[in-house]
């Protein structure tokens, strides 16, 4: 064992359960590619203030949740807290919105880092899947963001899971409604830090999950009765949408997510097995945080599953995901020239698209043929001087027992055959 562990609050994804969160990965991914979503990968850390910016300085991710660091040079870092301003800024960098082809239709996938209080589904390192939909104002593009998640969901068999919706309203209405909440909030018993947030962001108060500040929040002004009449309508095509594609929601008139920068749609995916962390995803639109950050206005939109979670909800619904076998072949050879001769077939069948394995290590067959069955492989092939001598290897089918002698330049088709 290493005198060293991984890092409080993170986690290490090895074999054989990272290959779930691979496929995770690809299936959240999946359909993202089908409807033109290209790749884009950003660096593991930026400068400070485009989260302090574009996420909102009274936020928990800026005020509490940033790990941030100065270098040599004196200029200030934070590891990424979430993925929307990395990938606006490097679209804006690279002028993809330049093109003349908007929106800019982005996908991305990697680690993000926040200083929480670890438990179950919150970690300090989490792995996200997202997805961003940059330079058009269109609620078809706000509903086939969800039609996608919900896609990738279902597509990996999850059922329980719910998706919330509501409208956020724009620079028109969202100020007079922010006026009559915090009438209201300054009103009520609240910890200084609370009234604080009041006072720079009072919708964030309404996503404050301790049960004393819920309870003090019914009859709190609602956003959709200050929704101005371009809001409302945008709110209620996305709406149509949604129904017309038969994607179930839910409205959620309290929902306001944790970040500053969205307008209008916001939505959450939660499932109701994982208790009080029951959120796996969500986002939103954001028509301002091309401006807050320094560039154009650049209406959009995009979301983030969180991959660690939706593990988590397969579990809690106990879906196991169909895997391909990691090794479909493996070989065992005794003696030398066995080894030289099998080493080449497994290279052989690797280029040809087989997942064949060795048996390194110059193991007698007791031990080479538990690796074998360590490996999952379906086959196996042993060979040693009398098979060469024949011009044959054993080919044996790991689940029935039965070992067949095929010709040493057949076995490649052979292998192909009883995979198929």
């Amino acid at each position: 064992m290493s005198t060293f562990k991984a890092p409080k609050g993170t986690y290490d994804l090895t074999p054989p359960e990272s290959a779930k969160y691979l496929a995770v990965r690809e299936a959240i991914a999946a359909p993202l590619k089908n409807s033109g979503y290209g790749y884009i990968e950003t660096p593991g850390f930026e400068d400070v203030a485009l989260f302090s910016r574009g996420v909102g300085e009274s936020t928990d991710i800026v005020t509490k949740e940033m790990y941030t660091l100065t270098t040599k040079g004196g200029s200030q870092l934070a590891l990424r807290p979430e993925g929307t301003a990395s990938v606006l800024r490097a679209a804006l960098e690279a002028n993809l919105h330049k093109l003349g082809n908007l929106p800019v239709k982005l996908w991305y996938s990697g680690s993000y880092y926040r200083y929480e209080r670890p438990q179950k589904g919150r970690y300090r390192h989490f792995s996200q899947v997202g997805a961003e939909a940059i330079g058009a104002e269109d609620p078809a593009l706000d509903a086939e963001l969800i039609i996608l998640a919900d896609q990738a969901y279902r597509a990996l068999g999850l059922r329980n899971f719910r998706i919330l919706l509501n409208s956020l309203g724009d620079k028109e209405c969202r100020p007079v409604y922010r006026d009559a909440l915090q009438g209201f909030l300054r009103e009520l018993d609240l910890d200084e830090e609370t009234r604080r947030r009041i006072e720079i962001n009072p919708l964030r108060v309404l996503d404050d999950k301790r049960p004393e500040v819920q309870k003090q929040l019914v009859g709190a002004p609602v956003l959709r009765d200050y929704l101005c009449d371009a809001c409302k309508a945008y709110h209620e095509e996305v709406r149509d949408l949604l129904s017309a594609a038969g994607v179930v929601y839910e409205d959620d008139e309290k929902l306001v997510r944790g970040l500053d920068y969205y307008t209008r749609t916001t939505f959450e995916f939660v499932h109701d097995g994982l208790g009080s962390q029951s959120a796996v995803g969500g986002g939103g639109r954001y028509d301002g945080l091309s401006e807050m950050i320094g560039g154009p206005a650049l209406p959009s939109v995009g979301w983030a599953l969180g991959v660690d979670r939706t593990v988590l909800a397969l579990e809690a619904e106990g879906i196991e995901l169909e895997l391909p076998a990691s090794t479909s072949v493996f070989a065992v050879p005794l003696g030398e020239e066995a080894r030289r001769v099998l080493f080449g077939v497994v290279t052989q069948l690797r280029r040809e698209g087989v997942a064949a394995d060795f048996a390194y290590g110059n193991r007698g067959l007791k031990g080479a043929m538990k690796s074998a069955n360590r490996s999952g492989a379906r086959f196996t092939i042993v060979a040693g001087e009398r098979d060469l001598a024949e011009g044959v290897v054993q080919l044996k089918d790991m689940e029935s027992g039965e070992q067949t002698a095929v010709p040493l330049s057949d076995v490649a088709e052979a292998v192909r055959e009883r995979l198929a």
